[in-house]
C-alpha cells in the first residue's frame, strides 16, 4: 500500500493538495474546508442534516427518511450534529422519553453547502436526476456571487487574481 504524498506541511489533505491542511503564517489552524468536514465530513452526517432540512423530525421519521441507515448510526449522528450545535433535541413526549431533532441556524446554513454537493453531483450522474426549477423544469445551476460588488465571481478569474477564503 503506497503511503500519502507529503508537501510542505505534511500529509496531502482531504482535497488532494499538499499543504491545504493549514495557511501561511497560520500556525496549526486546519482550512476551513478541514474544519467543515471535521464537524459534518461523513456521508450520514450530511443525509441527517438534508432530512432535516424541511423541519423537525422524529427519530423514527429519519429512520424512514434516510434509505440504508441503522438506528445505533443514526443515533451516534444525530449525538454528534447536537454536540456541534447543529440540531437541538426538542422534547415533545415525557413518559417514555420522546424529542424531536431541528437544525439549529447553523445547521440551517449548511443548505447551501448541499445545494453546492448535490449540483455536483448531478453533473457526475444521470442529467435526469439533475435538481430542476419547479417552474420550467431547466436544471438549475449554482454560482457564487459576490454581494458588495453585485456580481456573479468566476471560479477561475482571467485577471490572474485567485479566489480567497477567509
Amino acid at each position: 500500500m503506497a503511503e500519502p504524498e507529503s508537501g510542505p506541511t505534511g500529509p496531502t489533505g482531504p482535497t488532494g493538495h499538499a499543504g491545504h491542511a493549514g495557511h501561511a503564517g497560520s500556525g496549526d489552524r486546519s482550512s476551513p474546508l478541514a474544519e467543515a468536514l471535521a464537524r459534518v465530513g461523513d456521508r450520514w452526517t450530511l443525509l441527517v442534516v438534508e432530512a432535516l432540512l424541511p423541519g423537525p423530525q422524529r427519530f423514527n421519521d429519519l429512520i424512514g427518511l434516510i434509505p440504508g441507515i441503522a438506528p445505533n448510526i443514526l443515533s451516534e449522528r444525530l449525538k454528534r450534529l447536537e454536540r456541534a450545535a447543529l440540531l437541538v433535541a426538542r422534547p415533545y413526549s415525557e413518559r417514555p422519553p420522546r424529542v424531536a431533532y431541528e437544525l439549529t441556524a447553523e445547521g440551517k446554513d449548511l443548505a447551501g453547502a448541499l445545494r453546492l454537493l448535490a449540483h455536483w453531483g448531478a453533473q457526475h450522474a444521470d442529467p435526469a436526476d439533475a435538481p430542476r426549477h419547479h417552474s420550467c423544469g431547466t436544471p438549475v445551476e449554482a454560482r457564487w456571487y459576490c454581494p458588495t460588488c453585485d456580481q456573479l465571481v468566476e471560479a477561475a478569474p482571467h485577471d490572474g487574481t485567485e479566489l480567497h477564503y477567509v
